[in-house]
């Protein structure tokens, strides 16, 4: 019997992939991929121990999982590794992390078909 939640959820992600991304580059070390991500944020609330709630946003990527392969093999995303983003002449510099003890990605689907990378701009690289 096929899982008409998976197709469904299948679909949606297709027509993501498809009509909401930009080509960004993943790298570690010195291996890169270009990948079609979906830019999205993630807002933390993070507890600093004394009572005050500290808002923190993230600059997330959508990719799909299959795509995100280095040096020959399928990965996953690691706490340093950096995303390049180019707009309009500029190129901005992403590090994988996220605050506190998060977790620097997720499933963005119940089916692990997209991952959602947290990050922060640490550079910009102007022409």
């Amino acid at each position: 019997m096929t899982d008409i939640l998976q197709r469904g959820s299948d679909w949606l992600q297709d027509q993501r992939h498809k009509h909401a991304t930009r080509t960004v580059t993943y790298e570690r070390g010195v291996d890169t991929v270009d990948l079609a991500g979906t830019i999205g944020r993630t807002i933390f609330e993070i507890d600093n121990g004394h009572g005050l709630l500290e808002r923190i946003e993230s600059r997330d990527y959508l990719v799909l999982a299959i795509d995100l392969v280095l040096g020959g093999s399928l990965v996953l995303p690691q706490r340093g590794d950096r995303i390049r983003e180019a707009q309009n002449g500029t190129t901005y510099v992403y590090e994988v992390m996220s605050p506190g003890k998060e977790p620097h990605w997720r499933w963005s689907d119940p089916y692990r078909k997209t991952l959602r990378i947290h990050t922060k701009q640490i550079d910009v690289e102007s022409p």
